[in-house]
């Protein structure tokens, strides 16, 4: 069991509305239904999000913020180790932008 998931688990058992920015729909779908029926909490949701992508991270900030009345909680969790070299379709490197630059224009995209 990961950080997010942990993290995830706990805010929904404090009912809290919680949205989780999954890359994989699938996985993060078993996750979400895993979590509403561990909490009975059906605010639950899940939100396509890789942070690899610029593209990804505006679209899933927008979003949030036309969808959501207020953020209370932003948990930046998202990260990868030991991947090869790689360059994003953005020119970006693959590690750096998944790790900081995704997470922090996230953050302040939703400042707004």
């Amino acid at each position: 069991v990961g950080i997010g998931k942990c993290v995830a688990l706990d805010l929904a058992r404090r009912n809290a509305r919680t949205i989780l920015a999954c890359r994989s729909r699938e996985r993060g779908q078993a996750v979400v239904e895993e979590i509403r029926a561990a909490t009975g909490n059906p605010a639950v949701l899940l939100r396509l999000l890789d942070t690899s992508s610029m593209a990804s991270v505006r679209a899933f900030a927008q979003a949030v913020l036309r969808e959501e009345k207020r953020l209370d909680v932003l948990v930046n969790n998202a990260g990868v180790t030991g991947l090869p070299f790689a360059v994003t379709p953005e020119g970006l490197e693959q590690t750096f932008a998944t790790n900081y630059l995704g997470p922090f224009l996230l953050t302040n995209l939703l400042l707004g």
